[in-house]
């Protein structure tokens, strides 16, 4: 029987060798998406924070960026950037037509391998994508979960939702609206994410053949769940939410919150049902695996995702 001293030595060098794979810029081609309406105080900075993030991750990229017909000086900033910048893609829309569409024409647009996006108030903790990315060679579709932390109480039903309400936004009311969604959508579609609201990876040709309905801020997790019932496989890693500094937040404005809700409830009606029911009828093996759970991860995944599991600390 080996002993243990040597196989800590032998872990410790695939750690090593996990490592030195990250150590080298992303193989495959990727598109970040984003989208804005009225964001010329936060346009530039963004810009500048995701190319430089990109430079050093992937060797092929680009960012489509929605300029969801802004009244201020965001298409002029963007405008400009393009112009020293060919990796940039600007799409305007001819009248703001909200975050949803916004979210799909991105989609469309996109025409790298991987894609993936992150909203241009820099609301998601990206400073271990070149992990995401590297452990979309083992699942279909990794999806990042803003992290609950592990504690005694945190597994007790009830609680649980205060631990959640603490890191999902800005402050308690906009948590409240959010834990309210992801609740509604776990009930309606039955699909046991984490998160909903949240960057993903995708494949592009996968999320591009899927037929979309939604037109708010549901179309986020409606694209998670048709890729679900898809039968897709799934990794969920921990990506922190980070407050807005600046601009203005849109997303949970009583107009905007009514028109999510009555846009997911009548996609459950129209089609949600439909895909539940079929994936509960075929349901044999888990396809959703997460980092907080890494006793049901493969040794390989494993060794990649050891510098996530401070995050649930």
């Amino acid at each position: 029987m080996q002993s243990p001293v040597v196989r800590s030595e032998d872990a410790a060098e695939k750690i090593v060798q996990a490592t030195l794979a990250l150590d080298k810029k992303f193989d495959r081609s990727v598109s970040l998406l984003t989208w804005g309406y009225n964001e010329e105080e936060l346009v530039q900075s963004f810009l500048d924070r995701a190319f430089d993030l990109l430079r050093r991750t992937a060797h092929d990229f680009e960012i489509v960026f929605v300029n969801d017909a802004s009244t201020d000086g965001t298409g002029e900033i963007l405008e400009q950037y393009a112009a020293g910048e060919p990796r940039l893609r600007v799409i305007t829309h001819a009248r703001n037509l909200n975050v949803g569409m916004a979210c799909r024409t991105a989609v469309q647009n996109a025409t790298k391998e991987v894609l993936f996006w992150q909203t241009v108030d820099w609301s998601y903790d990206l400073r271990n994508l070149r992990i995401f990315l590297e452990l979309l060679n083992y699942f279909d579709v990794v999806q990042g979960v803003r992290p609950t932390p592990e504690r005694l109480l945190s597994h007790i039903p009830g609680i649980r939702s205060v631990y959640r309400a603490k890191t999902r936004s800005d402050n308690i009311r906009k948590a409240i609206i959010s834990l309210s969604n992801y609740y509604l959508l776990r009930i309606l579609y039955g699909a046991h994410f984490h998160d909903f609201q949240n960057v993903t990876f995708y494949p592009r040709r996968l999320v591009q053949s899927l037929g979309l309905r939604g037109k708010t801020s549901f179309v986020n997790p409606e694209l998670l769940i048709k890729t679900y019932h898809a039968g897709a496989t799934f990794l969920e890693v921990p990506i922190h939410f980070i407050p807005r500094t600046g601009g203005t937040a849109k997303g949970t404005k009583l107009t905007t919150v009514i028109r999510s809700a009555v846009d997911v409830i009548g996609n459950a009606i129209s089609w949600g049902w439909k895909g539940r029911s079929i994936h509960e009828t075929r349901e044999s093996a888990p396809r959703i695996f997460r980092v907080s759970e890494p006793f049901f991860l493969e040794e390989k995944v494993l060794y990649l995702v050891v510098p996530l599991l401070k995050d649930f600390r």
